[in-house]
């Protein structure tokens, strides 16, 4: 068992983590920082970022920057004021006593790996996606998973969205101001959403939908060149020559580690305290994705990442 107890130990990195990384430096709380494995599929190093190729909507960069060396920034900054980062990922947790216990590695080691006095979880959540050949390689490079992030880039193009639920269905129309074509493809015969997004998806002459139909394969070496459409019923094959496609059949935040530890709405997500980063737990806090269900960007990841930071200072010094 470590010999001493941090006052802050954050699990998972991305925009939240590592602004939280940044504000609870600068107090003096020293904060050690699990943030990840890059082989994991969820947890990785930097969050949804690093599968990001050119980002221009992240205020102070006007020429753009690559997601990539937005996270490098982000850690580069919370190192320089004494976070200590590690990259593992946190296995097990045991919020029930205090300190709060964290293992790294075995989960059934019989010592933690971390005690901590408060801890802030900053795990994020991940796209859904598809499974097929070529898309995590063509991500950024035609394939997207978030519509207001690249759709500007389609400008006057051709392109498609997965899905038919109201994510999907919002994002078609949002990239309907820049797509001269935005073509909903759905497994099914008519949409999951609701009536009112549906009534103006079939308003706007830009959407044209493509029923019964499942992307089967991602055309394209460098860049998206087209997908092939299956015909769910049939089985016949058709090609769409788009350049873009937005995957929106949903997410899946990463909290299976908090099972049992803290609430979680239906979809999975924590449940903070409105207007705070509070969780169930004294001395938890969540920020980012992987509390957050609606907003889902950098910008406000990085600011509930500050929240987070500034809950935790204010709250320890209320128990020191």
């Amino acid at each position: 068992m470590p010999a001493d107890v941090r006052d802050v130990v954050i699990i998972g990195s991305g925009p939240a983590g590592l602004t939280a990384a940044i504000y609870t430096a600068r107090a003096n709380l020293a904060p050690v920082v699990l943030e990840g494995e890059p082989s994991s599929t969820s947890d990785q190093p930097g969050g949804q970022l690093m599968l990001t190729t050119e980002v221009e909507n992240f205020p102070g960069f006007p020429e753009g920057v690559m997601g990539p060396q937005l996270m490098v920034n982000f850690r580069d900054q919370a190192e320089r004021f004494g976070a200590q980062l590690h990259t593992v990922k946190a296995s097990r947790v045991d919020f029930g006593q205090r300190p709060f216990r964290i293992w790294v590695g075995d989960p059934d080691a019989p010592a933690p790996t971390w005690l901590a006095n408060s801890v802030i979880v900053s795990t994020g959540a991940q796209s859904l996606m598809l499974g097929l050949d070529n898309e995590t390689r063509l991500i950024g490079h035609g394939v997207s998973t978030c519509a207001t992030c690249d759709g500007f880039f389609f400008r006057d193009q051709e392109i498609a969205v997965v899905g038919g639920g109201d994510s999907a269905v919002e994002e078609a129309s949002f990239l309907t101001k820049f797509a001269s074509k935005v073509t909903i493809i759905h497994r099914r015969d008519e949409l999951r959403a609701s009536k009112i997004m549906q009534d103006r998806a079939f308003a706007n002459d830009k959407i044209e939908f493509h029923w019964n139909g499942q992307v089967s394969e991602i055309i394209g070496e460098d860049r998206l060149e087209g997908v092939v459409v299956t015909d769910t019923q049939d089985g016949s094959t058709e090609r769409l020559d788009v350049s873009g496609l937005f995957v929106a059949i949903g997410h899946k935040p990463n909290t299976d580690l908090f099972d049992g530890q803290l609430d979680r709405k239906d979809n999975g997500y924590l449940v903070t305290v409105p207007g705070s980063s509070r969780t169930n737990v004294e001395g938890v806090f969540a920020c980012g994705d992987v509390q957050d269900d609606y907003y889902r960007q950098a910008i406000t990841a990085a600011g509930s990442g500050c929240m987070a930071a500034i809950d935790a200072e204010r709250w320890l010094e209320t128990q020191h």
